[in-house]
């Protein structure tokens, strides 16, 4: 089967198999930054943003996807410049090993799309599909508000 993506403003014309999970296909087209952990939506670690909502590419069949935008992490950085939920987190420490963090950024990015001004407990709730076995989430919630206070004064 044939589907049509648009990943980060990138046009794919891919061949797929039924059942194929958007996960894959990602990874497929080069976006390791999606990771494969759990394959059972309880990680966050796969994330991305399909028309502008986030969704587990794990258990997101790329059927589904076909026609769609799809945004990985890739996608929110300027002419490799970091996001500003990126240069938070790298400032305030948010990262140890750094395997969860493409998907808590999509999600952090999700979040202050629809939450411009989110309080640490908003935060905090918005980060629970988004395992960290690192850091206990208190860098990354600080890095968040930053991020969130950036983008308003901006």
């Amino acid at each position: 089967m044939k589907v049509e993506l648009t990943v980060n403003d990138k046009k794919f014309s891919v061949e797929i198999e039924p059942g194929e999970m958007l996960l894959e296909t990602l990874r497929k087209l080069g976006y390791k930054s999606v990771k494969h952990a759990c394959s059972t939506a309880s990680c966050g670690a796969c994330t991305v943003q399909l028309d502008g909502k986030a969704v587990l590419s794990c258990t997101t069949f790329t059927a589904a996807a076909d026609g769609h935008e799809i945004k990985t992490v890739e996608a929110f950085s300027e002419n490799g410049k970091l996001s500003p939920i990126q240069q938070a987190i790298l400032e305030e420490g948010g990262s140890q090993c750094g395997f969860c963090i493409p998907g808590l950024v999509v999600t952090a990015e999700n979040l202050l799309d629809e939450n411009p001004d989110p309080t640490k407990e908003e935060i905090l709730d918005n980060l629970k599909g988004n395992l960290c076995r690192c850091t206990g989430y208190e860098s990354q919630t600080r890095a968040i508000l930053k991020a969130a206070k950036e983008r308003r004064e901006k």
